[in-house]
C-alpha cells in the first residue's frame, strides 16, 4: 500500500477522484506557502518531492508491480505546484491553477500524454503532471492577464 508522503497525506485512498482530491489539498497547501512563508519554499518543496517522489514510486512500483497506481497523488502535489509557481498567487490564480491543471490532468493532450503513456517508473508518473503543471501555470497566467486588461479598458 502507498504510504501517507505518496498518497498526500492519504487523500488517494479517496474513494472517488483521488487526483483531484489531492491536488485541491496541495493547491490550498502550495498558496499557505507562498503567502505565509515563501515562494522559495514552495520551490525547494517541489524539487525535494520531486527526487523523494520519483526514488519512493519506482520502489513501490518494483514491490507491487503496478505501475502508477491511482492512489498515489504526490504526482498531482508536484503538478499543481509548479503551476503555482508560475501564477502570481492571486485567489484568481490559485483556482485557475487547479482548474487548468486538472483539465490538462485528465485530457493529458499531446506530449502529456505521450509521456504518460510511454514513460516507466517514477518519471512516467511524475512527469506527465509536471508539464501539466506547467501548461497550467502558463494558462492561468494568460487568462489572468486577460481579466487585467478586460478590467483596465473597463475602468478606463
Amino acid at each position: 500500500m502507498p504510504n501517507a508522503f505518496l498518497t498526500f497525506f492519504y487523500t488517494g485512498h479517496t474513494p472517488k477522484a483521488p487526483g483531484t482530491a489531492g491536488s485541491l489539498l496541495a493547491v490550498i497547501l502550495g498558496a499557505l506557502i507562498i503567502r505565509y512563508i515563501s515562494m522559495e519554499t514552495i520551490v525547494l518543496l517541489t524539487i525535494l518531492f520531486t527526487i523523494l517522489g520519483v526514488k519512493q514510486i519506482n520502489a513501490y512500483e518494483s514491490v507491487s508491480g503496478k505501475h502508477d497506481d491511482s492512489r498515489i497523488v504526490i504526482d498531482e502535489v508536484i503538478g499543481v505546484w509548479i503551476a503555482l509557481i508560475l501564477s502570481s498567487g492571486t485567489l484568481l490564480q490559485v483556482v485557475l491553477c487547479f482548474v487548468f491543471f486538472r483539465i490538462f490532468d485528465i485530457w493529458k493532450p499531446s506530449l502529456i500524454g505521450k509521456i504518460d503513456r510511454n514513460v516507466q517508473g517514477g518519471w512516467g508518473v511524475i512527469g506527465d503532471d509536471m508539464l501539466a503543471g506547467v501548461l497550467a501555470g502558463i494558462c492561468s497566467a494568460g487568462v489572468f492577464q486577460l481579466f487585467e486588461y478586460i478590467k483596465m479598458t473597463l475602468l478606463n
